[in-house]
């Protein structure tokens, strides 16, 4: 199976080999309509990509509206900036995004971000649509102190970094700027093995990728998922929503997803379908932009040895959960950005379906908006263990739920979690370890946690309340340890924890 496109002139559309389950149509331009991109692209045909001295830029779709808000050049040269939806401001709108299922996509405010690659160091210029008084670049661990002039922000980039720029306090309405690592091991379209979209939009309702295949979204393309009239669907019982089969699968052994393009649902009802499944071993997805998912953005399932690394995910809508870990094995998160409604990294379980264990999730950084950061759980049907989040910076939680939390719903056993070198800029429910019943049960008994280390926690933030709650003797939590976490440059002391009457050997140390 094999889609490539044949090299074109300024303006003539991209030809694609297609499998019959794939619908789209595809379109290659140098300019959008609305905002100038400058004329980088004039004569890259069908690569849609641009190395302007340290830098690697890439094309932009005809009909892909860009931000108004902001412009962005490296070395200055043009880098085009995207529009996303993204949770509003106001927390209770954000509360109904979530609630108001059916009407989930109502509730949204605008932000922006922008890609190219690094090759060495560059200069980043940001121009904002008015005078510049303040300025903030996050996370502060990338170190990087803006300089502002009148309505622009320059700032060096010295290494590749998912980084968030924050004009005159707006942090809702905010810049994202992914700097990605140069891109390796570039596909070849002509490979019988590999699905290749290039530059331009491409409408697609459900794609499976089998068994040593590679599927490759070149820069400047986009993925539009869409939901085909004659397409089979479930109802949910409780929304009315239908449900339909993801928009790719991977699904088998010793498959790769990567690239620097878009993959986007925003033509899709809430609820919809999920933008990508991963099911089986051996599975990489690296690179891509995931923006405005119906419901998770990237459940991976009963799986083994797996590594999303540098993804971005970018979603608004209600259960637009980014990364879910089910019923998986040796499953690697690293170096990603993810901004979403729902829960960002959460490992679970169903039943009947293996355990969870030796899952790692490292040096991402997290805008959560109203669930939880990084967390364990509500389902746990099987036992779940060997769990590290480690060197992760939250740039912002002001959700509802908790910034680092195992949330145990059900029976099973959660043991061996570590939370670690976390750095947390903005949270108000810190962390909580939690046994009970919830919307989300399905067992009649509680479980159990044990061995849980919360190290290296630096959080900022009013109240950064902790929790530990569990049911009875049998039922509870055991062995926890907090070391060197700072609330607000202070030690945790151990008045600070709420812990129920049956939690065993609780220690805090400085």
């Amino acid at each position: 199976m094999m889609m490539h496109s044949r090299s074109t002139q300024e303006g003539e559309a991209s030809i694609f080999r297609v499998p019959c389950h794939c619908v789209f149509a595809a379109l290659l331009v140098v300019l959008n309509g609305g905002t100038s991109v400058s004329d980088d692209f004039a004569n890259e045909g069908a690569s849609g990509a641009k190395r302007v001295g340290n830098a690697t830029i890439y094309s932009v779709p005809a009909d892909e509206e860009l931000s108004a808000d902001f412009q962005v050049t490296v070395d200055g040269h043009d880098v085009p900036v995207y529009r996303a939806k993204v949770a509003p401001a106001d927390a209770e709108k954000r509360w109904k995004a979530m609630d108001d299922k059916r009407n989930s996509a109502d509730y949204f405010d605008t932000a922006a971000f922008a890609s190219f690659d690094w090759h060495d160091a560059v200069t980043v210029t940001v121009s904002a649509q008015e005078e510049v008084l303040s300025a903030m670049i996050l996370p502060t661990s990338a170190g990087i102190t803006p300089n502002v002039l009148g309505k622009t922000v320059t700032f060096p980039v010295t290494a590749p970094a998912n980084l968030t720029i924050e004009i005159n306090g707006e942090t809702v309405r905010s810049l994202h700027l992914f700097v990605n690592p140069v891109e390796k091991n570039v596909p070849d379209p002509n490979d019988p093995n590999v699905i290749f979209f290039g530059p331009g939009i491409h409408k697609l309702s459900h794609l499976i990728v089998h068994d040593n295949q590679t599927l490759y979204v070149a820069g400047g393309a986009i993925i539009r998922a869409v939901v085909s009239p004659d397409e089979p669907f479930t109802v949910n019982a409780t929304t009315g929503l239908r449900n339909y089969a993801p928009t790719i699968e991977l699904r088998g052994n010793n498959i790769r997803l990567s690239g620097r393009g878009i993959i986007d649902a925003s033509a899709c009802m809430t609820h919809a379908r999920n933008l990508v499944l991963v099911d089986g071993s051996d599975i990489t997805v690296s690179g891509v932009i995931l923006r405005d998912a119906s419901t998770w953005n990237m459940p991976i399932r009963r799986s083994d040895r797996v590594r999303v690394h540098d993804v971005k995910i970018i979603g608004y809508r209600a259960n637009s959960d980014g990364v879910d870990v089910c019923n998986s094995r040796n499953v690697t998160i690293e170096d990603c950005f993810i901004r979403t409604l729902d829960d960002l990294v959460v490992v679970k379980t169903d039943r009947g379906q293996g355990v969870a264990n030796r899952v790692l999730v490292q040096r991402c950084v997290l805008w959560n908006q109203v669930a939880h950061a990084l967390s364990v759980g509500a389902e746990i049907r099987e036992d779940i263990s060997d769990i590290l989040f480690t060197d992760c910076d939250v740039i912002h939680d002001r959700g509802r739920e908790w910034t680092l939390r195992i949330f145990h719903s059900d029976a099973a056993k959660v043991s061996d979690v570590r939370f670690e070198d976390i750095r947390i800029e903005e949270s108000r429910k810190l962390a909580s370890l939690w046994i009970g019943k919830s919307m989300w049960s399905d067992d009649s008994q509680y479980g159990r946690i044990e061995n849980v280390i919360f190290k290296g926690i630096h959080a900022a933030g009013t109240p950064l309340t902790i929790e530990l709650v569990c049911q009875d003797e049998e039922h509870n939590i055991e062995n926890v340890l907090f070391q060197d976490v700072l609330l607000n440059r202070e030690h945790l002391r151990r008045p600070h924890i709420d812990a129920s009457e049956f939690v065993e050997n609780l220690i805090v140390k400085p």
